[in-house]
């Protein structure tokens, strides 16, 4: 991780589960870190819950990826206060348990689309964007996907696993674009099971084998670390026990 040390890394979807496990463990590899998310106020819960000297290393920003708007207006204050974005993690996402042929659903279905996959291109072009200016030839773009990105789960996620499965192809769409602009800015998608955060409802699932939200934390820094000429296209992560 040396490399990184006190370079930018935006993590969306800070304010809980995943996004806020890999906030800690970056800030505290040496990292400066920006958490992106709606709910301002469990933003600066983790942030009191740092290190003085973590703490001032870690930045916060209320921002909603479904509105493209606020992403722009986001990296337009990262750009501005921190000099620009090295790494991102688009964590940011959300399901909903009902089905798509009930009627009155379309808010559901709108924000799926909006948050998990027009978040995830709306961020990283933003971070793109803010590398290519920088000639930063070596930033790295890590998307939590989801093992729903690659099958079809037997559960009611609504437009959940489809959004994921547009986010897989995403993935692959954004590296060729990459590749095509001559740049060595690496893209992995991390596709972790059932994660034990606030996403997954515990009373329906109670015998569900779970990962810690820390373990897709640690396979985020792993993926970032690896050498200049190693890009980890794909990791899939299970508990075990899943089926």
């Amino acid at each position: 991780m040396d490399r990184w040390l006190n370079r930018t890394v935006v993590v969306t979807g800070a304010s809980s589960g995943i996004g806020a496990a890999c906030c800690k463990m970056l800030v505290a590899k040496g990292m400066v870190v920006v958490g992106l998310a709606r709910r301002e106020d469990r933003l600066k819960q983790l942030q009191a819950e740092l290190s003085s000297e973590l703490a001032a290393r870690f930045h916060i920003r209320k921002c909603d990826v479904s509105d493209e708007q606020q992403v722009v207006d986001a990296f337009t204050w990262i750009c501005k206060t921190l000099g620009g974005v090295d790494v991102l993690v688009n964590n940011a996402g959300i399901t909903r348990f009902s089905t798509v042929t009930e009627k009155g659903n379309s808010g559901d279905l709108r924000s799926i689309v909006d948050t998990n996959v027009m978040g995830v291109a709306w961020c990283t072009r933003e971070a793109f964007q803010s590398m290519q200016s920088r000639q930063v030839n070596d930033g790295h773009v890590v998307i939590i996907n989801s093992v729903a990105g690659h099958i079809v789960p037997h559960l009611p996620m609504n437009l959940y696993s489809p959004s994921k499965h547009a986010v897989t192809a995403l993935t692959e769409v954004l590296r060729a674009e990459f590749m095509n602009k001559g740049t060595k800015i690496k893209i992995t998608s991390v596709s972790p099971g059932a994660v034990d955060t606030e996403i997954i409802d515990k009373t329906v699932l109670p015998d569900l084998p779970m990962l810690r939200a820390e373990d897709i934390a640690d396979a985020v820094i792993y993926c970032i670390q690896t050498p200049p000429n190693v890009q980890i296209h794909e990791l899939i992560i299970k508990p075990i026990g899943e089926r």
